[in-house]
């Protein structure tokens, strides 16, 4: 076992010593690799504040809209699906028969159902636009609306800002960022990323916390540790790199020393009645997890669904492997998300936390109208559904409408840039607010001719 209390000094590949720092880096075992450490952004500030939170469920794959939040029933039966209309708890609002929870809670959410986008219909665009509000271009990668957030409010103690769980999205098909990083903001700014299974047998905490012993040592062991930590030479000092390092291991440190940090993950200090209700799945695991964070201090959590498209039933509808058809989805995804987002819903208001945090449940684009020959739908970035509630979000509407088909918005047509400057005006942010870019040129959190989503308010 590698100890971070280990007696025997550590080298460094460039030369430089430091005495105990994590016994030869040995953070991997504890979850934390140096990615991670630069994840660990835990800035000082109080422990609660008026702020508004966020809860970002991303819906990876691409949910249809016909299926789910904007049923046809009046459409050929080749668009409209095998799925019927169902009333919800707001007259006159009616969503798919595959979401009966979800149906119950409507007034606690608006949906969006002429959000779009004009860019190459590939998961890895929608996934950056949908996150950050923009493409990225011109090598610049722009940061997630959570890590912008995170860089202008900073932590709330010991919490990093902003918590990714349960893992980032992963292969999709395409080579391109997905846009849950701080981009040109810096790696200090990244999300803390859980990278485990919170669903998994014997799960307690992540892997990103220290292994159980380190809860024993005494305090001022730790300190003493943290002494040696301190204790760097001039020349690593000097190092710039080195110096990013030994700040990230700071945070990260104090993090994972942290017991209200250790609190946020915690479980297993749920009730089994409490995990039943959110579903012992992954994504509903990590929906119970994001609550924790919330109600810990993290001011927003990122919680994706899925980590692939591939070989896995997803909302990647295209009706033939290595994806998933339109009757596994409605088997296995739809009641997956109706019984981990109304349970986060109904949580949330129990505990007087829905009133400032925003929740929004999002995918990167829509599918095709017209069912293909595989059972399926393929990538239609053209016109999808959201939805978002709590906070100062006004639950019970429906902003814009699609066409006849659901091929294209036939009102009030709302871009990805919209969506997000939404979300940063519930956070409380000037959505045009400018953060230092690549050569310290100014750069709005959206583009200037954009405008929140004001109905929603």
């Amino acid at each position: 076992m590698i100890r971070l209390d280990a007696d025997r000094p550590a080298t460094f590949c460039d030369g430089h010593t430091r005495r105990d720092f994590l016994h030869a880096g040995a953070i991997a075992p504890l979850g934390l690799t140096l990615a991670g450490l630069n994840r660990a952004k835990a800035a000082a500030g109080p422990t609660k504040d008026n702020d508004v939170n966020c809860i970002m469920l991303f819906l990876v794959g691409g949910p249809s809209q016909l299926d789910t939040f904007d049923p046809k029933p009046k459409a050929p039966a080749e668009v409209r699906g095998p799925f019927t209309a169902t009333k919800t708890n707001v007259v006159g609002t009616h969503i798919s028969e595959i979401f009966p929870k979800t149906a119950k809670h409507a007034d606690k959410f608006s949906i969006i159902r002429s959000v779009y986008h004009t860019a190459t219909a590939v998961h890895d665009t929608g996934h950056q636009m949908m996150q950050t509000g923009r493409l990225f271009a011109g090598g610049i990668e722009y940061p997630h609306v959570g890590c912008a957030l995170g860089y202008l409010k900073g932590g709330r103690g010991e919490l990093p800002a902003h918590v990714l769980i349960p893992k980032p999205i992963g292969r999709t098909g395409g080579n391109l960022p997905h846009g849950h990083a701080a981009g040109y903001l810096g790696k200090t700014h990244d999300p803390f990323i859980l990278n485990a299974d919170p669903n998994a047998p014997g799960f307690k905490v992540p892997d990103l916390l220290p292994p159980d012993y380190i809860t024993g040592l005494r305090a001022e062991r730790r300190q003493k540790f943290r002494d040696a930590v301190d204790g760097a030479t001039a020349a690593f000092e000097n190092n710039g790199a080195a110096k990013q390092l030994d700040d990230n291991f700071a945070l990260a440190y104090k993090l994972m020393s942290s017991a209200k940090a250790r609190e946020g993950f915690a479980l297993e200090k749920e009730s089994a009645k409490t995990r039943d209700r959110y579903g012992r799945t992954r994504f509903g695991q990590s929906c119970l997890m994001a609550r924790r964070l919330i109600e810990a201090g993290v001011r927003f959590v990122t919680v994706n669904m899925f980590e692939t498209v591939f070989d896995e039933v997803t909302w990647d509808i295209h009706g033939s492997r290595p994806f998933t058809d339109v009757q596994q989805m409605a088997k296995e995804v739809a009641p997956n998300f109706d019984t981990a987002y109304t349970a986060l819903l109904e949580d949330l208001a129990e505990r007087g936390l829905l009133s400032n945090t925003m929740v929004i449940a999002c995918g990167e684009f829509g599918r095709t109208p017209k069912v293909n020959p595989a059972g399926g739908r393929d990538h239609h970035p053209h016109v999808w559904s959201i939805l978002m509630g709590g906070g100062p979000i006004k639950g019970g509407q429906i902003i814009g409408e699609s066409d006849e088909l659901g091929y294209a918005p036939k009102t009030r047509p709302v871009t990805t840039g919209e969506v997000a400057a939404t979300l940063y005006k519930g956070l409380g942010l000037d959505p045009h607010k400018e953060l230092p870019g690549p050569q310290n040129r100014p750069i709005p959190l959206v583009d200037y001719n954009l405008k929140p989503i004001n109905e929603l308010f």
